[in-house]
């Protein structure tokens, strides 16, 4: 482990976050959750897919 990341989680141990940053990344995972539960349950759409123009010539 990081020194760095030590010194870090010392000072969010020291200084903890307000209820409402946690609340805010707590519904930023919440919505890359759900996405994720979409795609694996429809698939990722082919029109979304990017296409390599290299290949196409």
């Amino acid at each position: 482990m990081n020194p760095r990341w030590l010194l870090k989680a010392k000072r969010w141990a020291q200084n903890p976050p307000s209820p409402a940053r946690i609340k805010f990344i707590a519904g930023i995972i919440v919505v890359c959750l759900i996405l994720f539960g979409v795609e694996q349950l429809f698939g990722w759409p082919d029109w979304l897919t990017p296409t390599d123009l290299r290949r196409m010539r």
